[in-house]
């Protein structure tokens, strides 16, 4: 299966020119590290941030520059700073074509829980509701199961949600899936090294498998 940076490299391949694109906090802010040199993307972050970079290097590191996830970042030429007004006007208004966020749970039908777990302590929702109900597409990257093997893709949510039918597609360490308008999850490719068989058995929600599944290219 996937670590981290291997979900962070399948997603960096759905990113096109031109595109502005939000890269929520965990598995995508690593995304900025694998973007194709030649593309023409502007990253944001919610915080108030336009033209966001790969990480730093140990000499580049600026303690003032900080992502959503307080991670520190390089910025682009050309790149801005601004209030977190403007940035959530900036969201709500639909100006960032694709989100790219981790999630706890997915349906079946494209709703997302991402946000809280009950009886734990929560920092707060965030962005994460803005976000996937302003987005043109929404591309989720999480784990197939939890530490306890219990499948994440689901039929319909356990946990509190954070978006209702908007999920597009969805890349976790074992495959890529897309979510059908009439609810189901399409399988898209494998992770090197699984089998359909074993992502078959690790998901709770309807599976559509249609011919061969090609493995992931990176």
């Amino acid at each position: 299966m996937l670590d981290k940076t291997g979900i962070a490299k399948r997603i960096a391949r759905e990113v096109k020119d031109g595109m502005y694109i939000n890269l929520g906090i965990g598995i995508p802010t690593l995304v900025a590290n694998y973007i194709p040199s030649h593309l023409n993307v502007v990253l944001q972050s919610e915080n108030g941030l336009l033209g966001i970079g790969p990480f730093p290097t140990e000499n580049e590191v600026d303690p003032d520059l900080i992502n959503a996830g307080k991670q520190t970042i390089t910025m682009m030429a050309g790149s801005a700073l601004f209030s977190s007004a403007e940035s959530f006007a900036m969201i709500r208004g639909g100006h960032v074509y694709l989100t790219i966020l981790g999630a706890m749970e997915v349906s079946e039908l494209g709703d997302i829980a991402n946000w809280k777990v009950p009886g734990k302590m929560v920092k707060g929702m965030g962005g994460a509701m803005d976000l996937v109900a302003s987005a043109k597409h929404i591309i989720v990257a999480m784990q197939h199961c939890s530490k306890e093997g219990a499948s994440k893709l689901l039929k319909s949510c356990t946990l509190p949600i954070t978006g209702v039918r908007c999920v597009k597609r969805i890349v976790s360490d074992m495959a890529v899936l897309d979510v059908l308008p009439e609810g189901g999850f399409k399988l898209l490719e494998r992770a090197p090294g699984v089998s359909t068989e074993q992502i078959k058995n690790a998901t709770a929600g309807r599976l559509v498998i249609d011919g061969e599944i090609a493995e992931m290219q990176f």
